[in-house]
């Protein structure tokens, strides 16, 4: 989780698909379709590659296998700033991929400046 949070906000597409595991899946937000499988999850981060990002921590909570954690992610393109931030839940496999993420947010949840 902290290794998503840091391939977020200054690594690349690929970067955070590595830390999903091969066959794990992304809801992103909850109730859209799902991106299934490594391939589709870096096509699904590629925005990534061209944006100045950086993300926060803000809570967490960690049971067995999985976790739910409430981060802020702030974009800046050009002179437009983005903010959001979502309430993440994520299943890990045992060697600490990730093998389901949903995220939790709206579009009432972003703010621009």
């Amino acid at each position: 989780m902290h290794r998503y949070l840091e391939a977020v906000g200054s690594g690349s597409a690929a970067d955070v698909a590595a830390c999903y595991s091969e066959d794990a899946t992304v809801e992103d937000p909850f109730g859209s379709p799902p991106h299934a499988g490594r391939a589709a999850i870096e096509k699904f981060y590629g925005a990534l590659d061209s944006a100045h990002m950086r993300t926060e921590l803000l809570d967490l909570r960690i049971a067995g296998g999985a976790a739910a954690f409430r981060f802020r992610v702030v974009t800046e393109t050009g002179s437009r700033t983005t903010t959001i931030e979502p309430i993440d839940v994520m299943t890990f496999d045992e060697d600490a991929r990730i093998t389901g993420m949903r995220a939790f947010w709206s579009p009432e949840d972003v703010r621009v400046d």
